[in-house]
Order: structure tokens, then sequence, then C-alpha cells
């Protein structure tokens, strides 16, 4: 009589062990990037339409660029408030709405360079006043945004 092997006792002969698929990396990020592209693409079309509709005179203040950038915070700090708060959003809708249309209408980038434009005229001053007001009134946009949507979410709720 033979003795069975320790490790088969119990077990019934199996196919070789299949190695776990990893989904692919794409495969999870693919719907994120096509969203975030998506809306950044319609969100700089809308800065671009701003800046044909309210162009800056050289060496004159970015007008335009200054408040898409103040209104694209404000409606960062409602989105933000209304997603975490109020609404359970689908997945795609952070990176659709508020990377890509949001990241894609406000401008930073065009911000520095437009500060480099006025230093470039000889309108250091106004540089300076652009990069404090933009800077300041973006933090505020932001700030009062989100507390008055708090306040008016909290309002209906009584």
């Amino acid at each position: 009589m033979s003795v069975p092997h320790p490790d088969s006792v119990g077990e019934t002969r199996a196919a070789a062990p299949v190695a776990a698929r990893r989904p692919s990396t794409w495969h999870g990020q693919g719907p994120v990037v096509a969203v975030v592209a998506l809306g950044g693409g319609t969100g700089a079309t809308a800065r671009y339409a701003a800046s044909l509709l309210w162009p800056a005179p050289a060496g004159g203040f970015p007008w335009a660029v200054f408040w898409v950038n103040l209104a694209g915070c404000a409606v960062i700090g409602v989105f933000m408030v209304v997603i975490t708060d109020v609404w359970a959003a689908h997945r795609l809708a952070r990176p659709f709405f508020g990377t890509g249309v949001l990241g894609g209408f406000t401008t930073f980038s065009t911000y520095a360079v437009d500060i480099q434009r006025l230093i470039d005229a000889g309108r250091p001053r106004t540089a300076l006043a652009y990069l404090c007001a933009t800077l300041f009134g973006a933090l505020a946009a932001v700030w009062l945004a989100v507390a008055a949507t708090r306040r008016v979410l909290a309002w209906r709720q009584r």
C-alpha cells in the first residue's frame, strides 16, 4: 500500500493555477482622462470666447482674464460644496466639471504671461496690482462662494 503525499491529501487534481488578471491602468483611468479632456476643451473655448468679447488693450489691465479667473473660482467653491454636502455625484462629475471645464476656463498660466507682458510694457505697478488683485480676488471668490452656498443650503433645510 502506498501513502499519499501530504500536500495532496483530500485534494483533487486541479488544472495549473492561472495568474490573476489585473485591469490595465488605462481601463480604469481612461474615462477620467477622456472627461477631463472634453471638459477642458469646453472650458478653454468659453475662456477664449470671453477674451474675444473683451480684449485687453496693449499694456492695459487684462479685465477678461481677471473676471474669468474670479468667476471660475467662485463656481469651483459652489460646485465643491454641492458635490460634497448635497449631491452624491457620479464619479466622473468632479473630473469633468471641476478639473476639466473649470480648469480649462480659469487660466493662471495666462495670468502669469499677462503679468510679464505688463512688466515688459513698462507697467510694473499695473502688473503688481493685477498679480495681487487676482490672487486675493480668487481666494476671496472661493471663500465667499463656499460660505454663501453653505448658508443657502442651511436656510433651505429649515
